[in-house]
């Protein structure tokens, strides 16, 4: 909205001009989902809590948990607000990309929303059943597909590249049948093991943050095209540089607005992050967990970066390999692999302090993002 305003105005006021830069609007929708955050969410615990909207606890989970039951929970419905606002405010709501993303994120917190809202009616963690959740899910993410391989709006193709490797040098091109059912499984699979790692205080929301970070730095690599004016013979010219092909990553026309995208997480992430570090005063429930996997899952997937995303993605990735390796291994053998699942609860139940946990996960998700940066300069 304020990018359409000012971007209008900008023969009238020269300045405006610092409008049409993506790294300008990166800081504006960073800062403004942060100060969202930081002036609502007092109000907004103090309205869970008035309606009596509580975590409810699983009873066979750990015992330090027992104490948590009844934190205000649904905070996600303020992160998504954050994140929205910002975006709507700072970005360019002509790209397509923006539509694609927000849509996927604002369709998995309805999801979520009606999952949290079934949990704390019946009292109980069982809330909308695992298969019919996954249903929608998939049916969703299916129309985006869709949607982007039919319109022309979109520039996009269904290759696979893979990282440290130049994309000059290896990509493999899927039959649209192999690639839609990969993609699909890339969104909802992210959007699910965000939401099993969301088990303790600010123990997602942290990965979450640099995941976004990083795919702000890779989505503006992806799409940017720079312009610069030089004198050769006393003649102007205009050279263009290609981002995403001097770093030789994937080239994916107007995906670098989706960077403004990724700094509305970030603020809004560290804004709930404030009340949701240990020990939590709000969590931000399935509403908040699915709607920012599967947004991470769609920017991996818009971005070219759906292999890369395994490392970015390791903790969430880890998690949910914890909870599908307890399952199958209990149904074959009988046996437990871990204490508890998913893995984060292995950890709890060998006596490790949460604080400890979280702040390790968090050092692990740092490490990996930087990992799938320094990829960057490998190729």
């Amino acid at each position: 909205m304020l990018f359409e305003l000012f971007f209008w105005l900008r023969d009238s006021f020269t300045p405006l001009n610092v409008f049409r830069y993506v790294s300008f609007r990166v800081v504006a929708a960073m800062l403004t989902s942060l100060l969202i955050s930081f002036m609502l969410y007092p109000w907004f615990i103090k309205k869970l809590q008035s309606q009596q909207i509580g975590q409810v606890i699983r009873d066979d989970g750990p015992e330090s948990h027992f104490s948590k039951a009844g934190t205000p929970t649904m905070g996600g419905v303020l992160i998504l607000f954050a994140v929205v606002i910002s975006t709507l405010l700072w970005a360019d709501l002509k790209n397509p990309y923006v539509g694609v993303v927000l849509g996927v994120t604002v369709c998995f917190a309805v999801v979520g929303f009606f999952d949290d809202f079934m949990k704390i009616r019946a009292k109980d963690t069982a809330g909308v059943s695992g298969k019919t959740r996954l249903l929608i899910e998939f049916g969703i993410v299916f129309a985006l597909m869709m949607i982007m391989f039919m319109s022309e709006a979109f520039s996009y193709s269904t290759e696979l590249y893979l990282p440290f490797v130049a994309t000059d040098r290896f990509s493999l091109t899927l039959p649209l049948w192999i690639y839609v059912p990969f993609a699909m499984l890339v969104i909802v699979g992210t959007a699910n093991a965000v939401n099993l790692t969301d088990g303790l205080d600010g123990l997602a929301i942290g990965p979450v943050i640099v995941a976004a970070g990083t795919f702000l730095v890779l989505a503006w690599g992806a799409g940017t095209v720079l312009h610069q004016e030089v004198m050769i013979d006393g003649v102007n010219h205009v050279q263009r540089f290609d981002v995403a092909e001097y770093l030789m990553i994937p080239n994916v026309e107007g995906v670098q607005e989706l960077a403004v995208f990724c700094a509305a997480i970030v603020g809004a992430g560290a804004g709930f992050l404030w009340y949701n570090s240990f020990p939590a005063q709000v969590f931000m429930g399935d509403v908040g967990s699915l709607s920012l996997g599967g947004a991470l899952g769609t920017l991996a997937v818009v971005t070219k970066h759906e292999l890369l995303s395994t490392i970015i993605f390791g903790i969430f990735l880890v998690e949910a390999l914890s909870v599908i390796t307890q399952t199958v291994s209990y149904k074959l053998t009988g046996k437990r692999v871990f204490k508890m699942a998913p893995i984060h609860h292995h950890f709890e139940m060998k006596g490790w302090p949460e604080p400890k946990i979280i702040v390790r996960f968090w050092i692990i998700a740092i490490m990996l993002s930087l990992v799938a940066l320094m990829s960057l300069k490998l190729r």
